[in-house]
């Protein structure tokens, strides 16, 4: 494509996680290697008919071809709202990074799979896409998870190091950066490793939406009234996923809620709580060394209950808003950061992050047709 490497772009980033919340949409600008800017950001829940969909289809019941149609226009949407809220045309954006739902994740059997049509969405919205950005990365050996490890390393790369950055969506994971003797203003000059935890989000929303319809806790108000069942916690906690060196990554439906199903709502909300916030700390044990800093970012840091027990268990911990980040968006500022380095044929992912045998790009170039 002719672009230099030292090139800055605004990119548009599309995030849809597990917790099936809705649409993140950030603008960045960055040449691939540092972020120059960050714009606008929003949140578009989905629809409740939309989320229905979702979860036929996760569960084997619905029309992929249909919902995937659906869950493409939304994005869409969402990238049309933010333009406006910006100021900003489809002619200012260099390209889009399109995340998908995720609708299964199964490393071990060399699977992943994220509806979203790249094309129709580039048509849509007359902007270039970089779309499907696991699949080379599992090709070459990867979990093709987490894929946010370099976007953090990049917000921190001016920082004292090591610093965690603790991801709370439907899955949590965590990105640990130090500082090698290595000087060179390249981010691939850091030491960066990372891994799912755990579930973050995905537990607790799944057993409040089957009990009684909700989509989630509330500022953790459920779990708050409850009492956490030790003997349950340490069932879970004794999986072999825990035991595992990392890189490692975990699908939506890994962890079963058939152990809490005879528990109250409130109960059953307190234990998935424990769980989530044993399973964060747990995390420490793989770190070459401890962080100087633990920041938190995500849905799930807006759970009080979730956030009390993390406290407890890592006094270290704080939000990202106190360095002046937009927790809800940096995971869509991500897919942008990311869309760029695929552009330019830079690494996405690490041996030390998903577990591929080497360094590798990724995604998917869809080009938006021209308009005379």
């Amino acid at each position: 494509m002719g672009i230099s490497m030292r090139e800055s772009f605004w990119a548009l980033g599309l995030m849809s996680g597990t917790s099936l919340d809705g649409i993140d949409a950030a603008l960045i600008r960055t040449d691939g290697n540092h972020i120059h800017a960050t714009g606008e950001a929003l949140t578009i829940p989905y629809s409740d008919a939309l989320r229905h969909q979702i979860r036929e289809v996760i569960y084997q019941r619905g029309d992929v071809a249909a919902t995937e149609q659906e869950l493409t226009l939304a994005h869409s949407d969402a990238v049309k709202t933010l333009l406006a809220k910006a100021k900003m045309t489809p002619k200012d954006i260099k390209v889009i990074g399109f995340h998908g739902q995720t609708i299964s994740h199964r490393p071990n059997e060399h699977i992943t799979w994220q509806l979203g049509n790249g094309q129709l969405l580039a048509e849509k919205t007359r902007i270039d896409v970089v779309y499907d950005f696991r699949r080379r990365d599992m090709a070459a050996g990867g979990h093709g998870a987490p894929l946010v490890p370099l976007f953090h390393a990049a917000l921190v790369s001016h920082m004292e190091l090591p610093v965690a950055i603790l991801n709370i969506g439907g899955i949590a994971n965590v990105t640990w950066v130090g500082r090698s003797e290595a000087t060179d203003d390249d981010i691939m000059a850091l030491d960066i490793i990372a891994f799912d935890v755990g579930p973050g989000n995905v537990l607790l929303n799944e057993w409040v939406w089957q009990q009684i319809g909700k989509t989630h806790d509330e500022n953790g108000l459920i779990a708050a009234a409850g009492q956490a069942k030790p003997e349950l916690i340490q069932h879970y906690l004794a999986d072999a996923f825990f035991h595992h060196i990392p890189p490692k990554s975990l699908d939506r439906n890994y962890f079963s809620l058939e152990r809490i199903h005879t528990l109250s709502l409130e109960d059953g909300a307190a234990t998935l709580v424990h769980f989530t916030a044993e399973a964060i700390k747990k995390a420490e044990m793989h770190f070459p060394v401890k962080p100087k800093h633990w920041y938190v970012a995500g849905g799930g840091r807006h759970n009080h209950t979730l956030m009390q027990e993390l406290a407890k268990r890592l006094p270290l911990l704080k939000s990202v808003e106190t360095l002046g980040w937009n927790g809800d968006a940096l995971e869509a500022q991500a897919f942008a950061y990311l869309a760029v380095r695929s552009l330019k044929k830079l690494p996405l992912t690490l041996p030390t992050t998903t577990g591929v045998s080497r360094p590798v790009t990724g995604g998917v170039y869809c080009a938006a047709a021209t308009v005379s």
